[in-house]
């Protein structure tokens, strides 16, 4: 059994907590979902701890992936930046947005979980630091600190998700709040046309 039977348990895992959630998730539904036996579960992953941490390990994975932006511009990667950031997902067509909710409402009590959604803010800050930080060596951004502008952009975006799940409030709200926020620290104009 190598990586390719451990990515369709990943793949068995995130169908089982988008169906089921944190709560409903066992290593039995996971191996039904998969076509396997638990032990071939067990043989890779000791417990759902264990398991749990691979998924996120591959979330964490696929997520950098998407946040490489083609735009050289940093005007350009700030959009790009923000429209894969708030591109809404409904949570009752789609149970992702609930099962992350979930696992981090599990970080508190789960050192591992923790440290995993500790890099997923790490690398979107790292993201915007850089967007921000390249904007203002080149002109376009007004003088600013990059750090504490991506690090509001990384805590108006968990905010805005969890909203989102948990009220149901649309993305695209908070996401003109924050683009209006960001205009003021660094001049910038969201959706204006970038002229080389």
């Amino acid at each position: 059994m190598g990586s390719e039977t451990k990515s369709e348990i990943i793949d068995a895992t995130n169908s089982v907590l988008c169906e089921h959630g944190y709560a409903g998730l066992t290593v039995q539904k996971i191996a039904d979902e998969a076509s396997m036996t638990t032990a071939a579960i067990h043989y890779h992953f000791d417990t759902k701890a264990e398991l749990l941490n691979a998924f996120l390990d591959d979330l964490i994975e696929r997520f950098k992936t998407k946040l490489t932006f083609e735009a050289t511009d940093p005007r350009d990667r700030l959009t790009a930046f923000l429209d894969h950031a708030f591109t809404p997902s409904d949570p009752a067509a789609d149970g992702f947005p609930v099962a992350m909710m979930e696992l981090k409402a599990q970080a508190p009590f789960q050192e591992l979980y923790r440290e995993r959604f500790l890099e997923l803010d790490d690398i979107v800050c790292e993201v915007v630091r850089e967007i921000v930080a390249d904007g203002v060596d080149g002109g376009h951004f007004a003088e600013t600190d990059p750090d504490e502008v991506a690090r509001l952009v990384t805590t108006t975006i968990n905010g805005a998700h969890a909203r989102h799940v948990a009220l149901g409030e649309p993305l695209d709200d908070t996401r003109r709040m924050l683009e209006n926020t960001l205009e003021l620290h660094l001049g910038w104009q969201p959706r204006s046309e970038v002229v080389a």
